[in-house]
């Protein structure tokens, strides 16, 4: 598979029930509520606030291959985007639907007008760090014990969307 062969969009409602079963796969993947994630995919109103989130999902012949989770709190010089979460299917790794997904994330915060994205990852992630750094994140600290099962350092790293083009 190459990045031709799938196609990254904003999830509706339907894809929901995929996502959360790719996530309940994925041991390391943060596990939310259902209606963490149908909330996100709802038609924002002005009464939502300064926090944007978006769901996006990767999908070959109509399955799912992986998911992305973004957030924007505020706009401009202040606006700061998060990558939440992402997940992709075991069999899909190392194909580029990780990096589709980030490119995607970023493409979106800067469409909420934020000028950085930051994201912590565990430290044994090899893979993920790996992939960030290559992305153009930096590492900026470190969270002792902050995830479970198993407890882990969370990594911290941004991203300035202006360097990243």
């Amino acid at each position: 598979m190459n990045t031709k062969d799938f196609r990254v969009l904003v999830a509706v409602a339907e894809d929901v029930s995929a996502v959360l079963a790719l996530e309940r796969d994925i041991a390391e993947a943060p596990h939310w509520a259902e209606a963490e994630y149908a909330e996100i995919v709802k038609v924002p109103t002005v009464a939502d606030g300064p926090v944007h989130r978006c769901l996006l999902v990767a999908k070959a012949k109509g399955r799912l291959l992986g998911f992305a989770v973004g957030k924007v709190i505020g706009s401009g010089v202040e606006g700061l985007g998060e990558l939440e979460s992402i997940a992709v299917d075991g069999s899909a790794r190392r194909m580029g639907v990780a990096r589709e997904l980030c490119s995607s994330v970023f493409a979106w915060c800067e469409g909420q007008n934020a000028a950085v994205v930051e994201l912590e990852v565990r430290a044994g992630s090899g893979g993920a760090i790996a992939l960030y750094t290559g992305l153009g994140f930096a590492v900026t600290g470190r969270r002792a014990k902050y995830y479970r099962e198993p407890v882990e350092d969370a990594v911290l790293m941004r991203l300035d969307l202006a360097k990243y083009k």
